[in-house]
């Protein structure tokens, strides 16, 4: 029996692309194509390759909900990125059901397992791979939930991550806020973490994060919850937070007052004009750095909370 699915079909500024795409995938969005091209894979784009000035998105959603409440709220959520992506409005929108035909299997010829940092391996479920001495594998599938890995805003903070849990002495207590997929929980349970706590506020990233702990297998060290960061208890000795500059900015009291003394802190989801909005904000803070990375477009900032 085939799967009914809604096709949302979006039109994208090429400047605004990851940012929708991102929103999608918080949304509950299944998969997404870019122009025959599928977004946030295991394989990088080429960048040779002439960039049109708008994308056709095609973004996948279960058919669980009302056709019309998925529409209002898209389209709330991305008329709400407006004033970021100019262009981006009016918005260009068109749903349709369809049957799930080869897009979903067909996205296994494209990935393959990426290697992030020095011994984190992330990989979809159908490809085998056995981990060299000390090698830590997570899994994840294209299309369970946006954030695969490779991704610019994801990989900065993967990368960053690892190199942190390589470092002396190892963190044990982290915190992933806006978890989305899980990937940076589940990784940083992987690399060592003894408890990991990941939040966001949709209902969907939280259900799909579970679904992925389980996955992995790390359920003992990793909880998923919904509540708001202001409610959460407890200090961290590394708190992740791949969300958007303006959030980042927003959450700043929130996210340091969990640090633990020599803590670290890992802000990503930043575009690169807006890395100074971001320092200056977080300069008021008693941390130091930032150490700072780049992908393309994208920026990771990492802090220390003085011991």
């Amino acid at each position: 029996m085939k799967t009914t699915w809604y096709e949302l079909r979006i039109d994208v500024p090429a400047s605004g692309l990851d940012l929708v795409c991102n929103e999608l995938g918080e949304l509950g969005c299944a998969g997404i194509t870019v122009e025959e091209r599928t977004l946030d894979t295991f394989v990088a784009p080429d960048p040779d390759a002439d960039t049109p000035e708008r994308y056709g998105i095609s973004a996948y959603f279960p058919t669980e909900g009302d056709e019309p409440a998925l529409r209002a709220q898209v389209t709330e959520r991305l008329e709400w990125l407006g004033p970021l992506i100019p262009g981006l409005l009016p918005l260009s929108l068109h749903c349709r059901p369809v049957q799930e035909q080869d897009w979903a299997e067909g996205w296994k010829q494209h990935f393959s397992a990426t290697r992030i940092g020095r011994r984190l391996i992330v990989k979809p479920t159908w490809e085998e791979w056995s981990p060299a001495n000390d090698e830590v594998v997570v899994e994840l599938d294209p299309g369970m939930a946006f954030g695969t890995g490779t991704h610019g805003t994801t990989r900065l903070c993967l990368e960053t991550l690892a190199e942190r849990c390589d470092e002396s002495p190892a963190p044990t207590r982290v915190l992933d806020v806006g978890t989305g997929s899980g990937i940076l929980a589940i990784a940083a349970a992987a690399l060592g973490a003894r408890r990991v706590l990941g939040c966001d506020i949709e209902e969907e990233s939280c259900r799909v994060a579970r679904e992925n702990v389980e996955l992995n297998g790390v359920n003992d060290r990793v909880e998923i919850t919904g509540a708001p960061l202001e409610s959460l208890e407890g200090d961290f000795d590394v708190v992740l937070a791949n969300i958007l500059a303006e959030e980042n900015i927003r959450l700043g009291d929130e996210l340091t007052r969990r640090l633990a003394p020599g803590g670290t802190l890992i802000l990503s989801g930043i575009l690169q004009e807006k890395e100074s909005l971001v320092t200056k904000a977080f300069a008021r803070y008693d941390l130091h750095g930032p150490e700072v990375a780049r992908e393309a477009e994208w920026v990771c900032l990492r802090y220390r909370k003085p011991s």
